[in-house]
């Protein structure tokens, strides 16, 4: 049965670009978590608990990505093998070597191939009436763009701190 009223040969596009954000966004989740767990310094607290609130918000997404999927009649990729051999976003390798300023700056740079992977969803979704697509990606991009302007306004801040005292 169609119950969606889109021939599924025309959601091909756009099952693969969920595919790839959802492919992203699992690695992102990871990146997160070893931000989590390797955080120090004196801003400990505070971003301790802002990656524990990304990466829960993450783990929401991921499976609304793949149970989004799955309502397009496809299949979600759920292999790390595949994530990796997909994947635009770079995976964090070192993070306990990394400053908190360090940090954020990479996960502001995963939320820019988030975005645009969200925008290319939206595109494909768009082209062959998938509003259900688009409403749920829609929904995503705000917040990653909300989070990305909160996180990029404590990035610059620390920064102008630290050039202060140079």
């Amino acid at each position: 049965m169609n119950y969606l009223g889109i021939e599924r040969e025309k959601l091909e596009k756009t099952v693969n670009s969920l595919n790839v954000l959802l492919a992203n966004y699992n690695v992102y989740y990871q990146n997160l978590r070893g931000c989590h767990w390797n955080i120090k310094g004196k801003n400990f607290f505070q971003m301790h608990e802002v990656f524990e609130n990304l990466y829960n918000d993450a783990r929401v997404k991921i499976d609304d990505l793949a149970e989004r999927v799955l309502t397009l009649r496809a299949v979600p990729w759920s292999t790390m093998s595949k994530y990796l051999k997909e994947i635009e976003l770079k995976e964090t390798t070192s993070p306990e070597k990394m400053s908190d300023w360090e940090m954020v700056g990479k996960i502001l740079e995963d939320h820019k191939v988030l975005i645009q992977n969200c925008r290319d969803v939206i595109e494909n979704a768009g082209k062959v009436g998938d509003e259900g697509t688009t409403d749920l990606i829609g929904g995503f991009l705000g917040g990653l763009e909300k989070d990305s302007w909160m996180l990029d306004s404590w990035h610059t801040r620390i920064k102008e701190q630290e050039m202060a005292k140079v």
